[in-house]
């Protein structure tokens, strides 16, 4: 529907494949029953390496007391999720030489020793902080893997007609992760009273009962991560025996190749920036949702129900979307502009209604949660039909280099945007402008791209 045609130069590899010269050697396809324990594997390690990300955002007033990290503090420890993409390209090079088997085991092993490092009980603060700090680092150098291998998960494990569903629980469980942690930070660990007169020994054993309870769900944490490495370093594929499907049999372009094919593609490079931005920047913004919501009276246990619902509700809504992509194909287009349409305008409601002092509109507690948790559903939804619509178009580029290059180009923009954080933490009002600013910006560029599905073609018209 509406889909536009790639030009002749884009589509040569497609139309000139080396499998089509010896007819006589078709491809066998095969889907085989194990693919969904591979693909809950790799959702609950992501899942995990989201949770360790948004650990500490949830509870900053819990932290200013245990630790006595400020405000900059928090803004950094959420930095080094970003932070982490720094070395992408090893994680994409290693992806596209040896498999998944081989970035998956070296992501879990960088997991396992951040959460090890940073659950350290040391009593010398200084240190202590010094470890937190290096292992939500070590957690973010997990993220490359975690947040842009799903698509290459599904075209390797799954057939045509499910890719997308494949695609969106695999690259959505990292988001859930980060919402389940918006639950059980506020939930374990207490929030500080700050509005009773204490003695200056009830508040230091307050704050010896938060530490605690800090340290609790770091130990539950590294538990259930140091499990799963061993589950994978036991079973994880790097390939199934056989190919789901012809486009993963077909011969792809080099590393090399790829990444100048993608930093020349015009229109690679638009639908990027309309996918990093609005997803970079609610990235960050959800990272310090706490903070975004204490100046309208939000306590700490609310914020995380805010944080929680919008980011499964992105989750759920986006399983279902891609669940319609897969079955009716070529509709990708049209379901990011209802969706960024749909962000701009809960955005730009939350937005006026956190200045209701100068807008004079109605700001309720159920009205900030319904545009704020709407936020979170149209962008978080929007992540798997982005990746889909990916791998379309720059066809036959790996689709883990093409999805580790975008998914670098949004935390670079959460970096930025946390970076600026740390400077101007004092009224972080700038930041709901700045989401609500990101999705019109999205919007617009999709509006403008013109869409093309060179895989899709393969599969269905080759294949034939």
């Amino acid at each position: 529907m509406g889909a536009g045609s790639s030009t002749e130069a884009e589509r040569e590899p497609l139309l000139v494949p080396s499998y089509v010269e010896t007819n006589t050697n078709p491809v066998n396809s095969r889907v085989y029953g194990r693919r969904w324990l591979v693909l809950t594997l790799f959702s609950l390690l992501a899942l995990m390496q989201g949770m360790v990300w948004n650990f500490w955002g949830p509870i900053q007033n819990s932290a200013a007391h245990a630790y006595g990290f400020t405000k900059s503090d928090i803004a950094i420890l959420v930095l080094w999720g970003p932070a982490g993409f720094l070395p992408w390209l090893l994680f994409m090079w290693l992806m596209d030489k040896k498999g998944l088997r081989a970035s998956l085991l070296l992501s879990t092993l960088f997991m396992v020793l951040g959460a090890a490092l940073r659950s350290i009980p040391l009593t010398g603060q200084p240190l202590r902080r010094w470890l937190i700090h290096g292992g939500q680092l070590l957690n973010g150098l997990a993220g490359p893997t975690m947040m842009s291998a799903g698509p290459y998960l599904s075209t390797t494990w799954f057939a045509p007609d499910q890719r997308a569903t494949a695609t969106a629980v695999a690259s959505l469980f990292s988001y859930l992760g980060g919402a389940a942690s918006f639950i059980v930070g506020p939930l374990i660990v207490p929030a500080p009273n700050d509005t009773q007169a204490l003695t200056t020994i009830s508040a230091a054993v307050s704050d010896i009962f938060i530490r605690d309870r800090i340290q609790l769900v770091m130990y539950a944490e590294l538990a259930a991560i140091a499990v799963l490495f061993g589950a994978v370093l036991l079973y994880f594929p790097a390939r199934p025996p056989m190919p789901p499907s012809v486009a993963a049999a077909s011969q792809r372009l080099s590393y090399r190749s790829s990444i100048c094919r993608l930093l020349s593609n015009l229109r690679f490079l638009m639908i990027a920036l309309a996918y990093a931005v609005p997803t970079g920047v609610i990235a960050g913004w959800s990272g310090v949702l706490d903070m975004v919501l204490t100046p309208a009276k939000v306590s700490q246990v609310d914020a995380g129900w805010i944080g929680f619902w919008s980011t499964v509700g992105g989750c759920v809504f986006g399983v279902a979307m891609a669940r319609f992509a897969d079955s009716i194909r070529g509709m990708l287009k049209l379901i990011l502009v209802l969706m960024l349409a749909g962000a701009s305008l809960a955005s730009t409601w939350f937005t006026l209604t956190c200045l209701s002092s100068y807008t004079h509109l109605p700001s309720t507690s159920a009205i900030l949660y319904t545009s704020c948790i709407l936020v979170g559903i149209f962008i978080n939804s929007s992540v798997p039909i982005f990746f889909e619509l990916f791998i379309e178009t720059v066809y036959p580029v790996p689709e883990g280099i093409t999805c580790g290059v975008v998914t670098f180009l949004g935390n670079l923009v959460t970096g930025l945007l946390l970076f600026f954080l740390t400077f101007y933490c004092k009224d972080v009002s700038w930041l709901n402008w700045c989401l609500t600013g990101s999705c019109l910006f999205s919007l617009v560029l999709i509006l403008f791209f013109r869409e093309s599905y060179d895989r899709l073609y393969l599969d269905v018209f080759v294949s034939v």
